[in-house]
């Protein structure tokens, strides 16, 4: 790549920063990365409480699944009671579905418990969505769905929660609104909360800042090209296309696609 065209993209990726807003799942993640005073900000809003203890939070953690599906969590959060946390912005609404936190909700499940453990020593879990638009479309600002007996109307108490949390939802009144219209926010100047609105401002307008997001843009679109190249390389093996050709026409190493070809599974 020359000068020319690095250059090109470094300032597409400025253009891209200066538009960004914690609604953006990649955003979300830097900027609560290690940040114990935001996650319990965004916690005690969402949970109506003021006594968070969060004891760990890491953006944009990959729980992986060895016989199935793995998940990347924009948020995953532990406290004090060792209760899980896994927050998602989700922009489009069919990524908000109730299977989707079914799904999230079984992979903090997963990751819990040592072999021999006791089953009643998993720990509460919240899969929290924060959604664009009203993806429930009743209105509300919160969702809580918890497992109950139906007959009864009691709640199962199995320690499994699933909120969402109306992104669209507009009343400055109330704390989730004042959330939400920060997470809405494109200047941090915009911003209701300091404690948010200082840790955009640092990676959008400092040097240091703005140079992580660069990489992460870069990460980004580096991996985009990675997926790419890889459904290409399986299509084109799958078509019978000799590795030498696949690779002169991708403008990849032959190794490239050898190595493409077995995390597709795809024979060569």
């Amino acid at each position: 790549m020359d000068m020319d065209e690095k250059q090109r993209l470094r300032e597409e990726d400025l253009q891209r920063l200066r538009g960004l807003r914690l609604m953006d799942d990649d955003f979300l993640g830097v900027v609560f990365d290690g940040n114990i005073e935001a996650t319990e900000l965004l916690l005690n809003i969402i949970l109506g409480r003021n006594d968070m203890v969060v004891t760990q939070v890491v953006g944009q953690r990959e729980i992986k699944n060895p016989n199935g599906r793995s998940v990347r969590l924009d948020i995953h959060a532990t406290d004090s009671e060792s209760k899980q946390y896994d927050i998602e912005v989700q922009r489009e609404d069919r990524g908000a579905g109730a299977h989707r936190a079914r799904f999230n909700s079984s992979m903090l499940d997963t990751r819990m418990l040592k072999p021999g453990e006791k089953f009643y020593k998993l720990a509460e879990s919240y899969v929290i969505f924060i959604t664009e638009n009203d993806v429930l479309g009743k209105d509300l600002s919160l969702y809580h769905i918890d497992r109950v007996i139906k007959e009864t109307n009691e709640l199962f108490g199995d320690g499994s929660h699933i909120i969402y949390v109306n992104g669209a939802y507009k009343n400055d009144e109330e704390p989730v609104g004042k959330l939400m219209h920060d997470f809405r926010c494109i200047d941090a100047d915009d911003m209701n909360y300091s404690v948010l609105a200082d840790r955009v401002r640092y990676f959008k307008e400092s040097e240091g800042g703005i140079e992580i997001m660069c990489r992460v843009m870069e990460e980004m679109r580096d991996k985009a090209v990675s997926e790419n190249n890889k459904m290409c390389v399986k299509e084109m093996l799958n078509d019978g296309l000799p590795i030498e050709k696949i690779a002169r026409y991708l403008h990849i190493t032959v190794k490239e696609v050898e190595e493409y070809a077995k995390e597709t599974a795809v024979a060569v």
